[in-house]
């Protein structure tokens, strides 16, 4: 809102206001030809998060976002670049910070959710996984895709980092290491910041955008020696503010949309008033430590390591990246969904009949005295399952078929299917 009322103001006054902190794509540049914007804004992160979801395999997604401008701007623009992929989105759930836990976990049970993406700020985003964690959903067969919230300025790695990161798999803006960039870090640190938040893009952002704006007012100040303001006749809406015409204003605004040098991000360049995205680290959290498992480019979509890689094709493929842990400690990729009616698992019923144990074989566990199936059909069967695109928990019901007794038997059996025995 804050943005949306300062765009206003902007259209009147005629001079640029530069944002390092507006990442919702609402805010078009094209709403306000003064609106430059020095942040990577959310649709580069949609594009990158679809691309990683393809990759995987799973067809469909939940999205949990906050009940904010902030939070629900970009989910329109995801829904769409999932959509163009055949992604379903089955259930979007908003939460605000007046959500209460009942209604919460009402949501986390009901909706089975295998393949979940967050968007939210961190105070919020912690309170969900408190919640997350107290259901046993961060285990295995559970994906969770969480984007770091403009509010993460809490070290997202800090005291409530674990619980609120782990074996989950997180987008971040890279950052190329320089030597100017480790310059201004020791200056953050041996000076009045010392103590304050640990830094991070926003605060990279904020310091690009000051030399921006400075280089873009000393060209115009050697253009022009006077920043006489004219008076604009009429007044806004709110009959607060006497809003004024800058004559300079135009001229700063074009100096800063052509202004290049080397940033604290990187190439800093400007095209159409929006910051040109560089890449994203693809991080998977392990015992609080944070794994870096690959890229994301605008050009190259996955890839293993940031280097030039000249014109390749754009890649979706999950081999480009390190084998993340997954929630439950595992290697093995989730399959993205799974099918549960009430808590009841699929009854399959196995035939053991004598003569066949090379196709079929059932065996009781001396322990657990549960039923122990193998052999080819059993492995055909586990072969098939294991393709789906989702998870079919099952439990083995062996039949017993009597020598001589094979047509009545089988009569039995598909009348106890009828009756939904099994």
């Amino acid at each position: 809102m804050q943005a949306r009322f300062v765009i206003d103001v902007d259209e009147k006054a005629q001079v640029p206001i530069i944002s390092f902190s507006a990442t919702s794509p609402t805010l078009f540049t094209t709403q306000s030809p003064f609106f430059i914007r020095t942040a990577l804004d959310d649709n580069t992160m949609a594009k990158a998060i679809v691309t990683l979801v393809q990759a995987y395999g799973w067809h469909e997604i939940i999205l949990v976002y906050e009940d904010t401008e902030y939070g629900s701007g970009l989910i329109p623009y995801l829904a769409d670049e999932f959509q163009q992929f055949d992604i379903r989105v089955s259930f979007r759930f908003s939460i605000s910070p007046n959500s209460t836990r009942l209604r919460i976990l009402k949501m986390l049970i009901a909706k089975q959710m295998k393949v979940t993406l967050v968007h939210m700020t961190s105070s919020l985003g912690f309170d969900l996984f408190l919640l997350v964690k107290e259901v046993g959903m961060i285990s295995e067969g559970y994906t969770w895709i969480i984007i770091d919230g403009l509010l993460s300025l809490l070290d997202p790695i800090g005291s409530k980092g674990p619980q609120f990161n782990e074996r989950c798999v997180r987008y971040k803006s890279y950052v190329l290491q320089s030597k100017s960039l480790e310059k201004f870090k020791r200056k953050w640190k041996s000076g009045i910041h010392s103590n304050s938040t640990k830094l991070n893009i926003f605060h990279f952002w904020a310091y690009d955008t000051v030399w921006v704006l400075a280089m873009a007012v000393e060209m115009v100040r050697h253009d022009q020696s006077s920043n006489v303001i004219e008076q604009n006749c009429s007044r806004n809406a709110s009959q607060f503010l006497d809003i004024r015409v800058s004559k300079v204003g135009r001229m700063i605004r074009n100096r800063s949309l052509h202004t290049t040098f080397k940033s604290l991000t990187g190439d800093f360049n400007l095209i159409k008033g929006l910051l040109q995205s560089s890449a994203f680290k693809i991080i998977n959290v392990v015992d609080s430590e944070q794994r870096v498992i690959g890229y994301w480019t605008l050009e190259n979509g996955l890839i293993g390591q940031l280097r030039k890689l000249g014109k390749v094709t754009y890649s979706t493929s999950m081999y480009k990246l390190k084998l993340p842990i997954w929630p439950g400690n595992t290697k093995v990729k989730p399959k993205g969904w799974s099918i549960l009616v009430n808590g009841k698992k699929l009854r399959i019923e196995v035939l053991m009949k004598p003569g066949f144990d090379a196709y079929i074989k059932v065996e009781c566990d001396p322990y657990t005295n549960e039923s122990i199936v193998s052999k080819f059909s059993y492995d055909v069967f586990l072969e098939a399952l294991g393709v789906l695109t989702f998870t079919v928990p099952h439990k083995v019901i062996p039949f017993t078929i009597d020598f001589g007794q094979s047509a009545r038997m089988y009569i039995e059996l598909l009348s106890q299917v009828n009756l939904q025995v099994h």
